[in-house]
């Protein structure tokens, strides 16, 4: 074992072994093999590139190098394409504090049984009149920043629950297919993290018409991990144990604080609120949300198409099963 490896437990060695193909004896050349390739884009400022950093990419592409070093290249890309995005990347930046304290994200106290982190949201907390919907973006970046410096998680992974409860059609008119482009590309092709499951529960109708227009822009591996419980809270409970849950997903644990995670990234800032304000988020900000065009979906003013909305049953929410089963 190297002094790479040194933050993780015996059990996590073995899974990063079986499953990522992580060998400690050719570790070093394999970090050096994705660092050799920073040559060939000399478009990228590639800010970091320690042996450390580029690690956590080869485990999110299980050691496959080329597939690590185009993860890490889109990564620095995206944020050189989205620089407003960026500018004020931190806790205590009005709009990223304001949805760190509502919970966006949350993150549960206790891991799931493959030892990876769950992520929680809940959507109807956002408040439009204090930060955009970039600035939830930045906050789960920011988060995930922080916490994939655990080498655990670099391995283990992330498990996402989003609950719609509550979440109004006039909100979800704000989920334009630019904004969610935007989304899609800072998680899913951008960052190194391993997300194992991604959980719709109580959402309406038109969250899943949503994710119908949505789903081709998708990776399979994405859309494999991607299951849609609606009120069935049972199918829920067979991917993700009860006993770690909180009560809002019929867990067996009290209601969820949604500061916990904001306290550990805010510390002693947590409730320091004079620089938040309903006008206090840059205007950078703002323009985002105005300005995007992805270059592979059009810009549009509506959620979804409305031949797509017609055709949705308000109530088939009510009898949805996760769409697919974890590997």
């Amino acid at each position: 074992m190297t002094h790479l490896q040194a933050g993780l437990s015996p059990e996590t060695l073995e899974k990063a072994r079986l499953e990522l193909n992580e060998n400690p004896d050719t570790l070093h050349q394999d970090i050096q093999e994705v660092r050799d390739m920073v040559i060939t884009r000399p478009d990228i400022g590639f800010l970091r590139t320690d042996d450390a950093f580029i690690l956590r990419f080869l485990r999110a592409r299980k050691f496959q190098h080329f597939e690590a070093f185009r993860l890490l290249a889109q990564y620095f890309e995206y944020r050189q394409q989205n620089l407003d995005m960026f500018k004020s990347f931190k806790a205590t930046d009005p709009g990223i504090k304001q949805a760190l304290k509502d919970g966006f994200p949350g993150g549960l106290a206790n891991l799931d049984h493959y030892g990876r982190k769950i992520l929680v949201l809940f959507a109807a907390n956002w408040d439009q009149s204090r930060y955009t919907l970039v600035d939830i973006l930045r906050a789960i970046l920011l988060s995930l920043e922080a916490m994939i410096e655990d080498p655990e998680l670099q391995v283990n992974g992330f498990v996402l629950i989003i609950d719609w409860s509550n979440f109004t059609f006039k909100q979800a008119s704000k989920l334009t297919p630019s904004m969610l482009r935007l989304a899609i590309e800072g998680l899913q092709d951008s960052f190194p993290a391993r997300f194992g499951g991604i959980h719709f529960v109580n959402q309406p109708w038109y969250i899943h018409a949503l994710y119908t227009v949505i789903r081709p822009f998708l990776k399979e591996k994405t859309r494999k991990r991607i299951f849609l419980h609606g009120n069935n809270l049972n199918s829920l409970h067979q991917l993700i144990h009860p006993e770690i849950l909180p009560s809002e997903f019929g867990g067996m644990l009290p209601p969820y604080d949604m500061g916990t995670w904001a306290r550990t990234l805010l510390d002693h800032e947590y409730d320091d609120d004079s620089e938040c304000n309903a006008d206090s988020y840059s205007a950078p900000a703002k323009d985002i949300e105005k300005d995007l065009s992805p270059k592979s979906m059009k810009r549009s003013q509506s959620v979804v198409d409305p031949g797509v909305l017609k055709r949705m049953d308000k109530n088939e929410e009510e009898n949805m099963q996760p769409l697919l089963s974890l590997d």
